[in-house]
């Protein structure tokens, strides 16, 4: 009974490893979407239902954490040699902390939802970046003040321009948003034809 347990449980492993892969080039929406058909299929949704653009959903992902869906922030270091704790409880595609992602689930009713899931990691930030819109007033297209709500928080928005750290990533982040939307201009009606998948 145990070998088929530990059967299963590698099975499972072996399948989502290879549902999660991180994609041979992220800079590029169009192969990203090649290679991740059901992203694509996920993202445009998250569009629908949220009104966030496919193309800021995939430089938030891009800067957060590559498309790595095991993605943690480095371990801090004592005397740096000796791993410490993380800095922060951030996870997955999104890099979601874990009290928002509980806000998230609480609030979308999507108790199953998982950080290591592209699905539930894009429909995350289309949720965040809705509430940035109302919260604070910043427009789902304006990726540089979109991606400081992200990166802040709503509480902290407002002290960004002091931070230059932050003011250096968003603007990459509006950078390779601005790649991504010239890109989806050349490939979205070849990906919103009709595609099989065979599993």
């Amino acid at each position: 009974m145990s070998f088929l347990k530990n059967k299963l449980i590698i099975l499972i492993i072996f399948l989502l490893t290879g549902c999660s892969s991180i994609p041979s080039n992220t800079a590029n929406s169009c192969l990203i979407f090649d290679e991740r058909y059901l992203w694509y299929k996920h993202s445009k949704k998250v569009e629908k239902k949220w009104g966030t653009p496919i193309y800021l959903q995939l430089a938030i992902i891009k800067m957060e954490s590559d498309f790595d869906w095991l993605a943690k922030p480095r371990r801090q270091k004592i005397f740096k040699i000796i791993p410490f704790k993380r800095p922060s409880s951030s996870f997955g595609y999104s890099q979601a902390v874990k009290g928002t992602w509980e806000q998230y689930k609480k609030e979308t009713g999507n108790k199953l939802a998982s950080r290591v899931r592209f699905k539930d990691s894009v429909d995350f930030i289309g949720w965040y970046t809705n509430k940035s819109e109302a919260i604070l007033k910043i427009s789902k297209k304006d990726a540089f003040k979109q991606y400081v709500a992200y990166h802040e928080g709503w509480g902290n928005y407002k002290y960004y321009k002091k931070n230059k750290k932050v003011i250096g990533l968003a603007k990459k982040v509006e950078k390779q948003s601005n790649i991504y939307k010239k890109q989806l201009l050349r490939c979205k009606s070849s990906l919103n034809e009709n595609k099989y998948i065979i599993f």
